[in-house]
């Protein structure tokens, strides 16, 4: 029944977006503690039960590849998104899912986008939690809407101070023994030039390509390109609060919200859950997500 309100809802949910960017770091403080005290009011015996805000979990995917050469068999990703550090997302989450992932000896770490939400400052502490990460072959990233809608210049330089690549419409090969894979990175799809011809340009002849793009929905034209094998994207929170479906979606992410689809014969998509959260602390059979990717021959 509520199917029919979804429109309504998401189109408030674009709008607040952006009315929220436009308040400074005291109003927002101001005008968040005040609607968050009615909204405690008024869905209390909502929020008093199942939250899971503080409660990542690794979400294991194994991903067949057709072709896959046997250097690359077992080959693991580990992927975070939607961290959005400060004010409902704290470092200590942080640090827990950098732990977590560690864990897990992932060959590769990639993150794919949202890394602040209210300020771009947010990136230098951001920075230091993620430089924790010690994956066999590094770590990179892209940038999303909310990096540009605070300061990209200053949540670069946050990534640059953590020593973390940051991928705009470029790639880099990553060797399996002797065989390769490609990670190609795109600028984001709504506030920055994404370039898939760029991203993908580099990558070695019959090379597998894992895209990281944040917006999920831009999956569509880049499955145009039959040389890419799956996006890794993020961008939705999968709605953060599911009952079971979710309530509302971002511009860009309302086709593949959460999970895993085929796109084309060639490529699929997986869109993360994110570990972080905004508009409410709030999160509902949608816990923080940390996933780890296992490609195999298909």
């Amino acid at each position: 029944m509520m199917s029919q309100y979804f429109p309504i809802l998401n189109g408030f949910y674009d709008c607040f977006y952006f009315a929220m960017n436009k308040l400074t770091r005291r109003e927002f403080i101001k005008f968040s503690g005040l609607s968050f005290a009615t909204l405690m009011v008024t869905t209390s015996s909502i929020l008093m039960i199942g939250n899971e805000i503080n409660e990542p979990v690794v979400k294991p995917l194994t991903f067949p590849i057709k072709g896959l050469r046997p250097g690359l068999e077992g080959f693991k990703i580990a992927q975070i998104t939607d961290i959005h550090l400060e004010p409902y997302t704290q470092v200590s989450l942080v640090e827990k899912a950098v732990q977590m992932t560690n864990q897990l000896h992932p060959d590769v770490v990639v993150l794919t986008g949202d890394f602040v939400w209210r300020w771009a400052e947010s990136a230098f502490e951001l920075g230091q939690a993620l430089s924790g990460l010690n994956p066999r072959l590094g770590v990179y990233a892209v940038m999303g809407n909310h990096d540009y809608w605070t300061d990209i210049r200053v949540v670069q330089q946050g990534f640059d101070e953590a020593r973390i690549p940051v991928l705009y419409n470029q790639g880099i090969t990553l060797s399996g023994g002797k065989d390769q894979l490609y990670l190609a990175g795109m600028d984001d799809g709504w506030s920055g030039k994404p370039d898939l011809q760029a991203a993908v340009s580099n990558a070695p002849e019959n090379a597998p390509i894992i895209l990281l793009l944040h917006e999920p929905d831009l999956a569509d034209e880049v499955a145009q390109n039959s040389r890419v094998n799956l996006q890794l994207a993020g961008h939705t929170h999968g709605g953060q609060v599911r009952i079971p479906g979710p309530i509302v979606l971002p511009y860009l992410g309302r086709k593949y919200e959460y999970g895993l689809y085929q796109v084309s014969p060639e490529m699929w998509v997986y869109t993360n859950g994110g570990l972080g959260t905004i508009s409410i602390p709030y999160r509902y059979h949608c816990p923080p997500e940390i996933t780890l990717i296992t490609l195999t021959s298909g």
